[in-house]
């Protein structure tokens, strides 16, 4: 399953304008800081490794060739590995010596991995989405997300909000059109 946006990825490698930067940080600090704690870190050490990766992420993006049979997740993993060790050996961070860092990913159930993918589809669903409210007018954003996400008859949205079931309808399929182009390669 293809999680990543290659074109997010492509305008990174390419020197990457700021609001391009902004949605990569937006959609990867979560699971970066999830993969900080689950190493063992405390919370300000987690979110130092987390910005310590957008660091190293700077320099490494502009080289990086994406594979997605290999999966942009599995080589940001290393990097975030790799940049721990690295940080590891300069200095005693407080962690939790039970935990394995090579064991974290390579050991994870299949309970687990499902579980770390619908956390990531949450935070789309949740801060991604909704995010993108004020490149509508306020009607077809709410006809959009009480049809599509509250899960509300288009007739029912429509008697709501005043329109009729058609306007309900085009407005649902024109931000479903615009989150498909921006997140199509994000999500199935």
């Amino acid at each position: 399953m293809q999680t990543t946006s290659t074109n997010l990825l492509l305008s990174l490698r390419h020197g990457g304008r700021p609001e391009a930067w902004a949605r990569f940080v937006r959609i990867y600090s979560p699971l970066l800081y999830s993969w900080a704690c689950r190493i063992g870190l405390q919370e300000a050490d987690a979110l130092d490794l987390v910005q310590d990766v957008f660091i190293t992420l700077l320099k490494k993006l502009p080289e990086f060739d994406y594979d997605s049979d290999r999966g942009f997740r599995e080589w940001l993993w290393v990097v975030t590995r790799n940049r721990y060790f690295e940080i590891a050996r300069r200095k005693r961070l407080p962690i939790d010596r039970s935990i394995e860092p090579d064991w974290v990913d390579d050991h994870q159930s299949t309970a687990e991995k499902l579980l770390e993918e619908k956390e990531f589809r949450h935070h789309m669903l949740v801060e991604l989405v909704p995010a993108m409210a004020d490149q509508f007018q306020a009607s077809t954003w709410k006809a959009f997300w009480r049809t599509t996400v509250d899960g509300c008859a288009p007739a029912d949205v429509a008697a709501e909000l005043g329109l009729s079931s058609d306007a309900v309808y085009k407005a649902r399929a024109r931000v479903l059109a615009r989150l498909h182009r921006e997140f199509a390669d994000l999500l199935d």
